[in-house]
């Protein structure tokens, strides 16, 4: 957003553009991170332990 208005001759700071987008409710849409999205042809593993009662330490 500073380099357009900057480009287009209003000489303006990073920091004030953050400031009035940030007051007028204004945010920047980009792609958000896909860390929990499995690899295609990925073997799924089974929970082994979801059935088991652990009621004491070093148990499993």
């Amino acid at each position: 957003m500073t380099a357009r208005l900057n480009g287009e001759g209003c000489r303006i700071n990073r920091k004030r553009v953050q400031r009035l987008m940030h007051k007028m409710g204004i945010a920047a849409l980009g792609p958000k991170p896909r860390t929990t999205k499995p690899a295609p042809g990925h073997k799924i593993f089974p929970y082994l332990l979801r059935h088991m009662l652990i009621d004491r330490p070093n148990q499993v």
